[in-house]
């Protein structure tokens, strides 16, 4: 017996839109239909629905969980097994940070003024992890962003939203339209996307762009901080990458 969309939205927690989105991406397609032809899921749906839904409750990009859920290697046991360690891990990170928060409010409480030792040591496993500054140093560090971003008003930041979301309607209707990375629709958005990517940095050469891009396919959490999860179409890191990659072609 199916179960109708709003059904759906309302016993997972989500909207009708994210629902409808997910369909439209074949992230998540009802397996039947009604008579009015509205969507209807199966319990087989809702499995995987609940799949998504951890993964996208842990931080996954959309793109990432596609990728997870379609594994024909993973069966719905080792999903949950996998999900179940990776949330008792972010258990002992959240009750860490709990404790360290509890620290500090007693410290303040008692008029107790924490060191500045103590004020980081509160974080316990928070630390940077090793290496990490030498891995950033060895990617930025030849770079004018390295030396700081300039400061951003609120108006800035608004312009930049609104910039963003632009591009990206204007990315995913390129994609929509099955055009290549290296068509000129879509090395325009890359310029573009070096341009926005200026304005927060200072200056964003091609080769900086590109390691960006790169960071779009090999750590793709990154690429949720420009094409946010619901706006998200499959392969749409890969893509841009590509199409940053032919435009510093194209522009010499």
């Amino acid at each position: 017996m199916g179960h109708p969309v709003g059904k759906v939205a309302a016993l997972a927690g989500v909207t009708v839109r994210t629902l409808h989105h997910y369909d439209e991406i074949g992230l998540l397609r009802p397996s039947g239909r009604t008579p009015s032809g509205y969507r209807s899921y199966g319990d087989d749906d809702l499995d995987r629905l609940q799949r998504i839904l951890f993964y996208r409750e842990l931080g996954f990009p959309l793109e990432t969980i596609a990728t997870l859920v379609d594994d024909p290697g993973i069966d719905a046991d080792a999903h949950l097994e996998r999900q179940r360690e990776l949330l008792v891990a972010r258990m002992g990170e959240l009750g860490r940070m709990v404790a360290a928060v509890d620290r500090v409010m007693e410290a303040r409480a008692m008029g107790n003024a924490l060191t500045p030792e103590e004020k980081f040591e509160v974080f316990g496993g928070f630390q940077e992890p090793d290496g990490y500054a030498e891995e950033a140093a060895q990617r930025w560090g030849s770079t004018p962003e390295w030396q700081g971003a300039p400061a951003l008003s609120k108006e800035d930041l608004a312009a930049g939203e609104a910039a963003r979301q632009d591009w990206v309607g204007r990315l995913n209707a390129v994609l929509d339209a099955g055009a290549a990375p290296d068509s000129t629709d879509a090395t325009d958005l890359a310029e573009e996307h070096r341009v926005m990517l200026g304005r927060v940095m200072g200056e964003c050469s091609y080769e900086t762009q590109q390691r960006i891009g790169e960071l779009y396919v090999t750590e793709p959490v990154q690429l949720g901080f420009l094409i946010r999860e619901d706006e998200q179409r499959p392969g749409a890191g890969a893509f841009v990458r590509d199409a940053i990659r032919a435009n510093a072609v194209r522009r010499g």
